[in-house]
């Protein structure tokens, strides 16, 4: 210092102090930064934990297979039929396997898809208890049991919206959305899923301060396109989307719909939260199980390649998926086509699934000519 001029000496002391100033403004941003994130972390696992404490929700996981019971045992043979005839209708009619064993006063009914099972569970229940059973009678019951369930589908949708207070829905979304009562995701029954999302998603935007409405909305119709995922191509997700799109929904729940998987990058607040509510839910222990979406998607795909054939009717996948059962339109399609149907299933099964043992392809060639006597 001895040697330079005191303007020199004046700089050189300025750029000393300000290397020691920045130093410390870097220790104490780095601890402010520190800081804020340890408490950013508390107050975001309080706000969840909250949350998952105030959401009671109680879970059940769902079946294959339907009990229905039976007045006694000589009720399996009107059942079954002279040859066989009834049973053989029925699976026709419902696309549900009957199950009959020694098992006492019941039989089973086992399908992988719960709407069409709870279908055939009230037609064979309505069977048993008038007692008539044959062919054409099972036809006309199965017809009033399938609007009943439709029914009830657009109850169990106006009781969902109830409990999460939702009062403003499109009318033509509660069909789809009650049809969710009686679908699972690995295990766990989606129609509570959403309920269970619905609540904690609100629960944490009140935390938040954000719009509760909102985000309880998309949390409640992330996963409704999985009503419809086996009848319309794409996943659940965009499928959803598109549904809600065409019934007026808000462009962020849409959003939150689409995005909720991160197919499409999630931009809002409401599409986060709504991921938050799904993987909480899912993620609580004994909340699903892997096998059985495993099971339902392997029968789910065998039905989609024999139903993308022209000329079919009806398919379902029966016996545990080790049989597809193809119904064929017969002015569409003549015998010889129904064997060529059959092979070209068979092949594209072989090429794209893996499954144990084998699967037997079933084509159903049926003409009816009908007149009436006066």
């Amino acid at each position: 210092m001895a040697g330079l001029t005191v303007e020199e000496a004046k700089a050189e002391l300025i750029a000393q102090v300000e290397h020691e100033a920045r130093l410390q403004a870097v220790a104490l941003s780095r601890e402010i930064e520190a800081e804020a994130r340890r408490n950013g972390e508390q107050q975001a696992r309080r706000i969840i934990v909250g949350a998952i404490q105030r959401m009671a929700g109680e879970q059940t996981t769902e079946s294959v297979v339907s009990t229905v019971p039976l007045p006694g045992d000589e009720m399996k043979g009107r059942i079954i039929g002279r040859e066989g005839r009834n049973i053989r209708a029925f699976e026709q009619v419902t696309g549900v396997n009957v199950m009959i064993d020694d098992t006492p006063e019941s039989v089973l009914l086992s399908c992988f898809d719960p709407v069409r099972r709870e279908v055939a569970r009230l037609t064979l229940t309505e069977l048993v208890q008038d007692g008539r059973i044959h062919p054409a009678r099972i036809e006309e019951v199965y017809e009033r049991s399938k609007r009943k369930i439709d029914e009830l589908c657009v109850r169990a949708a106006e009781d969902a919206l109830a409990e999460v207070g939702i009062t403003d829905l499109a009318p033509g979304l509660l069909p789809t959305l009650g049809a969710l009562k009686y679908r699972t995701s690995y295990g766990q029954n989606v129609l509570k899923h959403l309920i269970e999302c619905a609540h904690i998603a609100a629960l944490m935007a009140a935390e938040l301060g954000l719009d509760v409405p909102t985000c309880r909305r998309a949390a409640f119709l992330h996963d409704i396109g999985k009503a419809l995922t086996h009848e319309v191509e794409g996943s659940h997700a965009k499928v959803g989307a598109d549904l809600a799109r065409r019934f007026g929904e808000h462009p962020d729940v849409v959003h939150a719909i689409e995005a909720h998987h991160n197919e499409v990058e999630p931009k809002t607040v409401e599409a986060l939260l709504t991921q938050a509510a799904d993987a909480i839910s899912g993620g609580r222990p004994g909340a699903r199980r892997e096998s059985l979406e495993v099971y339902v998607k392997r029968l789910q795909r065998l039905e989609e390649i024999a139903r993308a054939h022209k000329g079919v009717d009806k398919v379902f996948a029966m016996q545990a998926g080790r049989e597809i059962r193809v119904m064929v339109a017969p002015e569409q399609i003549d015998d010889a086509g129904a064997h060529l149907i059959a092979r070209e299933i068979a092949k594209q099964v072989e090429d794209e699934l893996t499954y144990p043992g084998n699967i037997r392809v079933t084509v159903v060639r049926e003409s009816r000519a009908i007149e009436l006597a006066r």
